[in-house]
């Protein structure tokens, strides 16, 4: 039995290994997250042959409600709301972490210094940290409290104090240094904890949620791995580092596709719009064009590129989109969709939502692979995007400086389909929309695409 236990172990690690690998194409994105769920069933059967504690009971009976629950919330949540769904799956995951931890410190109160002791800390601080801060940010992106940079006088200074006061109180009741009750100082110390959670993210801006989510994403990992080196389960350390350091990538590359520092993102308060000037943003002259106008500049061209944004997302258009697209290469247009790498409130929005209409996954190009094509490009079309196409980025003086985009401005038309003239994110006027080659389509995406949809299918 130990051997079928161990080599359930191994085949589980494996399977995490494969799924997070097929995790990074849209096409064989499913089957990764499959074998991962696989990978994780295996790890709960393994655990429990080889702990003993529960009878199998309590194990069907907690499978079943947690999968009840998750397939309800999987598919009643919209895609809008998916980032929320994440930011809540990583706080329970850093939840559960730092419950385990806290188990074994209350079942050993008296642990002492040991490498048990200070991994017990360690995920309990991780754990409590990306708790409470995934529902900050769950918060933050529900609008259940302000999208903007919460700030106040020091804050830096005192989340740093707070931080050394906390791993202080863990070193006393660890007894490194000091005495007191181990039991009383502990729960301090994970109240402490999360509180910490709730002042780190409590100064991020709605601009930067998506390297938020990526990071807690990380942080709920690394939680996971302390947990497991706590229990002595080595699928449970290795699953955690996977999603740890995958998650730390992804925060990177997020950072690169804005030209910001993880430092810059986490202590900078950038993102809202809170102090900025708007007196002047939509106050220049546009160009705009109804649906048989968009229609005419797209169906009689060669090459079309989409630029989808969050307002595609808002709006649920994702499918119109597709049947313009379909329409237009009907028609001999070549179409193409680019994918920046921040568009959206998280990681891989803007391909998930296309794939969930059936776009294929070989038209999706990433900024890297298209940014030199646009200079070619007959039409531009940029559904709900807004900051990732403004070519402000490029000016020395402009708060995106340096931001990475997708250079839509060099193409010999372009139609932004927005609501308003109304700013991003960033909280900044986007001076794409009053340039000589840029028409506007103003309205809600999902009834102006299904207009679109008609006028196009009605060319000669």
């Amino acid at each position: 039995m130990e051997t079928v236990i161990q080599l359930t172990y191994l085949l589980s690690a494996i399977l995490f290994v494969v799924g997070l690998k097929r995790l990074q194409s849209p096409a064989t994105a499913r089957k990764g997250n499959s074998l991962a769920a696989l990978a994780m069933l295996l790890a709960i059967i393994a655990t429990v042959l080889e702990t003993q504690i529960l009878d199998w009971t309590w194990i069907l009976v907690g499978i079943a409600l947690g999968g009840m629950i998750g397939g309800a919330a999987a598919r009643s949540v919209e895609m809008t709301a998916m980032p929320e769904l994440v930011g809540i799956f990583n706080a329970f995951g850093g939840g559960a972490s730092a419950l385990v931890a806290i188990a074994e410190f209350l079942a050993t109160p008296g642990i002492g210094a040991s490498t048990t002791g200070v991994t017990i800390l360690l995920g309990t601080l991780i754990g409590s940290v990306t708790f409470s801060g995934s529902f900050i940010a769950f918060a933050k992106l529900q609008g259940l409290m302000t999208g903007n940079p919460i700030t106040f006088p020091f804050q830096n200074a005192f989340n740093a104090l707070l931080f050394i006061a906390a791993i202080s109180l863990g070193a006393v009741t660890l007894g490194v240094f000091g005495s007191g009750d181990p039991q009383t100082l502990f729960y301090v110390f994970c109240t402490f904890a999360l509180i910490l959670g709730v002042l780190l993210v409590i100064p991020i801006g709605g601009a930067d949620m998506p390297v938020v989510i990526s990071l807690l994403n990380s942080y709920s990992g690394l939680a996971a791995s302390a947990a497991g080196f706590v229990i002595g389960n080595t699928v449970l350390i290795i699953s955690g580092a996977l999603v740890g350091a995958s998650g730390l990538i992804l925060t990177q590359l997020m950072c690169k596709g804005m030209n910001r520092s993880l430092a810059n993102v986490a202590f900078g308060g950038f993102g809202g719009s809170a102090g900025v000037d708007r007196s002047e943003i939509g106050q220049r002259p546009v160009q705009s064009a109804d649906a048989e106008g968009v229609a005419a500049e797209l169906g009689y061209v060669n090459s079309v590129v989409v630029v989808p944004g969050y307002g595609l997302a808002v709006a649920q258009s994702q499918h119109e989109l597709r049947k313009v697209g379909d329409l237009l290469e009907e028609r001999g247009v070549d179409v193409k969709y680019a994918i920046h790498p921040v568009a959206g409130r998280m990681p891989g929005h803007m391909n998930v939502l296309l794939a969930e209409a059936d776009v294929s996954y070989d038209k999706l190009y990433d900024l890297d692979e298209i940014n030199d094509d646009f200079g070619n490009t007959d039409a531009v079309l940029v559904v709900g995007a807004n900051d990732v196409v403004n070519p402000a980025a490029r000016d020395p003086q402009s708060v995106i400086t340096g931001m990475p985009i997708l250079d839509v401005d060099r193409a010999r038309r372009v139609i932004v389909m927005k609501r308003s003239l109304s700013p991003g994110f960033a909280g900044i006027d986007n001076d794409l929309f009053y340039m000589d080659n840029t028409l506007m389509f103003f309205g809600d995406a999902k009834e102006s695409m299904a207009e679109l949809v008609r006028e196009v299918r009605e060319l000669a």
